[in-house]
């Protein structure tokens, strides 16, 4: 998910193109090499042992991402499919956090929602 979803300005890769790096089957043909924003990059599903199994990036076609530079919660998906954040189970979870208290923002490519504790969502510029 990460390897298609994501911009990766290293790469001047859009979102939605998987990158040529990527081997489904295998994984990262560059691992070794690959660029410091890859290296840096942290999956929330991966790094958060609390959050379920079943909301596995390539399984409800969402990344989360806790990005501490705009301290908001992303949830970022492919721009194939702009509204699989509203996937039940990953909604549910955006929900909690923003209960929480943090800024949950779905982006999608260019464009971005803001969901809120009350269950609400909005587009965010």
């Amino acid at each position: 998910m990460c390897c298609k979803s994501l911009v990766i300005d290293h790469f001047n890769k859009d979102a939605g193109i998987l990158c040529t790096n990527c081997d489904l089957k295998k994984g990262c043909k560059i691992y070794e090499q690959r660029p410091q924003v890859c290296k840096d990059f942290e999956c929330d599903w991966m790094m958060e042992r609390s959050i379920p199994q079943s909301l596995r990036p390539d399984k409800v076609g969402t990344l989360l991402i806790d990005d501490s530079e705009s301290d908001e919660y992303q949830a970022v998906v492919d721009p194939s499919t702009p509204f699989a954040w509203r996937h039940p189970l990953m909604f549910k979870f955006l929900v909690s956090k923003a209960k929480e208290g943090a800024t949950v923002i779905a982006k999608s490519g260019v464009k971005s929602w803001r969901i809120y504790p009350n269950g609400q969502w909005a587009p965010w510029a």
